[in-house]
């Protein structure tokens, strides 16, 4: 059995004023809420085996939320640190050079452009070292291209 020394969280008036404004102005993400509601009662001095369940958290994840916010603050304690996600495929040269292939008359022997057509030809012309065809759908529906849509107007004539 693991024994943790008990959280002491004593926040200023100033973050007590943020939090109320926070519970009571629109609409949060639950996970902020759920934090606010936990750095509350983590302030009033109570345990965190007793606020775990008041806010449906497990006492680790009150105890952490009292950690974070004695090491990086109330911001830290309450939102979660941004994600850095996946970096772009193309970069800014490739992309303009793709879209302007596009812009551009299809290869012989093709009506219109159609995903994989881009794909390959990208690849083939150099333009990029490696696109797949989910990527250049994405960068067309971006600069909301549909090159592969024929406009079929039919015009009524006169007689």
């Amino acid at each position: 059995m693991r024994i943790y020394r008990r959280l002491r969280v004593r926040l200023p008036k100033r973050h007590r004023d943020k939090i109320d404004r926070l519970l009571h102005g629109g609409i949060q993400p639950v996970r902020v809420v759920l934090r606010a509601l936990a750095l509350r009662q983590l302030h009033e001095g109570k345990a965190a085996s007793q606020v775990a369940p008041t806010v449906h958290l497990t006492s680790k994840a009150v105890r952490d939320i009292g950690r974070r916010y004695e090491e990086k603050g109330l911001g830290g304690a309450l939102y979660d640190k941004d994600r850095p996600g996946a970096a772009p495929l193309l970069d800014v040269g490739e992309r303009q050079r793709i879209i302007a292939m596009v812009c551009g008359e299809p290869p012989v022997g093709f009506a219109r452009w159609s995903v994989r057509l881009v794909a390959e030809e990208a690849v083939k012309r150099k333009l990029a070292p490696k696109v797949g065809r989910e990527t250049i759908r994405i960068l067309l529906q971006h600069h909301d291209f549909k090159p592969w849509r024929e406009k079929n107007v039919v015009y009524a004539g006169t007689r």
